[in-house]
């Protein structure tokens, strides 16, 4: 265990704080709430940058990273969908990609040599603009800018699952495209 993959089992023990805060009788909960999904994304952030800078990448953290963050994703855009703060379409729309994302990857895993692809650039695109347009909403931000900011999430999560779409069809052609690990 590596200092990458602890930040990034550090992240899946968010997920529970942040319901916890969330729903707490807290005075400014959602606040608090968001500050604990913003740790998630300092950890994300730093522990991609310490396996890559310092040569830490692990098969496990390339498979869990991108669970945790799934999973934290999900966890947040479901708590504010069960408070009517983004509509119902945006969880349906992204809980509909991240499934067959996983589908996707666990069939490549599975059937091409244990090939995993990691996350890349449209997809943490898309990831920064949720933490955006989630700290937006914490913050109280005017209801249009929220929806424009949550809006241009979602077109960035679609672009990113076109672009792994393309990228899974590729390795089913040819195996030798993506790197395995």
């Amino acid at each position: 265990m590596n200092i990458p993959n602890i930040l990034t089992t550090v992240r899946f023990f968010l997920v529970p704080i942040f319901v916890i805060v969330f729903y707490s009788s807290l005075e400014n909960n959602v606040l608090y709430a968001a500050l604990v999904f913003a740790l998630a994304g300092v950890t994300d952030v730093l522990d991609g940058y310490i396996a890559r800078t310092y040569h830490m990448v692990t098969k496990w953290g390339v498979a869990m990273d991108p669970l945790a963050d799934k999973l934290m994703q999900l966890t947040v855009l479901i708590c504010f969908t069960s408070k009517s703060y983004i509509p119902i379409w945006v969880i349906i729309v992204v809980g509909i990609k991240e499934m067959l994302m996983v589908i996707g990857a666990l069939f490549l895993y599975c059937s091409v040599d244990k090939t995993l692809i990691p996350a890349n650039k449209f997809g943490k695109i898309a990831t920064i603009a949720f933490y955006v347009a989630i700290l937006s909403i914490a913050f109280n931000f005017p209801e249009t800018i929220n929806f424009l900011l949550i809006l241009i999430a979602v077109v960035l999560t679609l672009i990113a699952f076109i672009n792994y779409f393309f990228g899974f069809k590729e390795v089913r052609k040819d195996n030798k495209n993506i790197k395995t690990y």
